[in-house]
């Protein structure tokens, strides 16, 4: 989860997939990884121009700030990663 705030989740569950002797907790943890941290990853691709264009007048000076962006997407991002740790 931590790494896909400041990379591709895409890429990085392609290159995990690549491990070779990984079982099927491994293949799991790695989806629900890059599933939980989807929320941060806005701060890795971040802004979208398209987006940012839209929104920008809805935010204090027409910027975006990471460290807030970050801060709203933890709370979402927490309750992903405890739904994906519950026992099915």
């Amino acid at each position: 989860t931590a790494l896909t705030a400041i990379t591709d989740n895409a890429a990085l569950t392609y290159l995990g997939s690549l491990v070779e002797g990984t079982g099927e907790a491994w293949r799991y943890m790695l989806v629900a990884g890059a599933v939980t941290g989807g929320g941060l990853t806005v701060i890795a691709n971040a802004p979208n121009p398209a987006g940012f264009a839209i929104l920008k007048n809805h935010f204090p000076d027409g910027s975006i700030s990471s460290g807030r962006l970050f801060l709203s997407a933890l709370a979402p991002t927490l309750v992903a990663a405890v739904m994906f740790l519950l026992p099915v």
